[in-house]
């Protein structure tokens, strides 16, 4: 007999059909958008003009090659660590120990990449292969999910996610049952999060850059800005590990197929869209345009650090000289909520930066294709969801003194907007 379950979570995404119907959706979506970007019409709402038969999509070969590039990350992320952060409190009051190494696992995987490339390894060749390793991925993906399922059904109630426990199969396998999923001390939502898609994403777009020099001479300008704003992004997210330890992945979702497929599939191979599209759709850009997009993106990047580090000081040490006048409104859990800085000015500043940040990613691409601003489309909705979800476990948890803040801190995202 299973052991109680105690009060369950709403459940979300539509429940058990909305549930089925992505997983195979995304998948479906990621697919479309890689023919997409390499034929020539590059239509996001128009179906490909045909489908890829199987030898298209299965190879042995970018199957070793995926397996090679998990075992290279999984071994980078057991080196020695700069640092060894804990997590947040867990329901049994223990809390995980998680190494900070991800930005040393980028510079070692640059590193070794260079090694490669000075040594003939063909990277120019890895776009070609996209639709096959997409493939690996998302059966990984599969695979995968379907383990950390069975795992969670030995695990302790302790250890189960808020929302992942519905007792619908398909719900639980695609929100994920298991909160912290570990083999000894390898993480395997830690893992996933930042290390094999992040990293995979900008290999991706300098293959991608280095296919389009071995096709037109030398990169183009477009291209350049692509790869440079994307690899500072994921370079920060790297650099500041840490601060995935208190978001709603780590500390509140289940691990499964969402955030599996998310992290491994989904990530490399569809936020590397721009670069794709350049490569089959060049686009003239001049340098007064390509600054005009550098300061939309550094005023994102801006935005968006800025916001984070004054959370993330807060939340470590509310005495910091750097956060100690900002104003706050005290909670009944004991904590304090920010309503100035920052967060005074909307409740979510570093999704605005976020946002601001995808809109200078699209625009080298120009505005003849809308392709090249699915990211910024699906950005908006994802967050636009996920605020939805902070608002409601910021209610539950902090109550009066929540409803007191979006009372003084009225826009969520966008101010005077939204």
């Amino acid at each position: 007999m299973a052991p109680p379950q105690g009060p369950r979570a709403p459940l979300e995404f539509g429940g058990p059909l909305g549930a089925a119907a992505l997983l195979l959706l995304l998948p479906a979506t990621m697919f479309h958008l890689l023919l997409a970007a390499r034929s020539g019409p590059a239509r996001l709402l128009s179906p490909p003009a045909s489908l890829p038969g199987l030898e298209a999509l299965w190879s042995p070969r970018a199957l070793l090659l995926w397996l090679a590039w998990l075992g290279l990350q999984a071994a980078l992320y057991l080196l020695p660590a700069r640092k060894v952060a804990e997590g947040q409190e867990l329901k049994d009051k223990s809390r995980l120990r998680y190494p900070i190494n991800g930005f040393q696992a980028l510079v070692l995987t640059a590193l070794l990449v260079g090694l490669g490339v000075s040594a003939g390894l063909p990277l120019a060749a890895l776009p070609e292969m996209l639709l096959p390793l997409a493939f690996v991925a998302t059966l990984t993906a599969f695979i995968f999910s379907l383990f950390l399922y069975m795992k969670a059904q030995v695990a302790p109630v302790s250890a189960l996610a808020p929302g992942g426990n519905s007792g619908n199969p398909i719900y639980d396998f695609f929100l994920g049952r298991e909160l912290n999923p570990r083999i000894c001390f390898f993480d395997f939502k830690y893992f996933c999060e930042l290390r094999p898609g992040l990293i995979g994403w900008v290999l991706i777009n300098l293959a991608l850059l280095v296919k389009e020099a071995e096709l037109r001479g030398s990169p183009s300008l477009a291209m350049w800005l692509v790869n440079g704003f994307q690899l500072l992004y994921v370079g920060d997210a790297l650099w500041h590990e840490e601060a995935i330890l208190t978001t709603m992945d780590i500390t509140h979702d289940g691990f499964g197929f969402m955030l599996a497929f998310g992290d491994i599939a989904w990530v490399p191979f569809t936020y590397s869209l721009q670069a794709q599209f350049l490569l089959r759709h060049p686009q003239p850009l001049g340098l007064p345009m390509a600054s005009a997009i550098c300061l939309i993106n550094a005023i994102g990047y801006y935005i968006f650090r800025g916001a984070n580090s004054q959370k993330n000081t807060f939340r470590k040490n509310p005495s910091d000289p750097r956060v100690a006048g900002l104003e706050t409104i005290s909670t009944a859990t004991g904590r304090k909520l920010l309503v100035s800085g920052w967060w005074g000015m909307v409740r979510h500043p570093n999704y605005l930066g976020d946002l601001i940040m995808a809109l200078a990613w699209s625009l080298p691409c120009g505005v003849s294709h809308l392709l090249p601003y699915f990211y910024l489309l699906y950005f908006t909705a994802l967050l636009v969801h996920r605020e939805a979800r902070d608002e409601r476990q910021c209610l539950q948890k902090y109550g009066l003194a929540w409803q007191e803040y979006c009372r003084r801190v009225p826009y969520r995202i966008m101010p005077y907007i939204y």
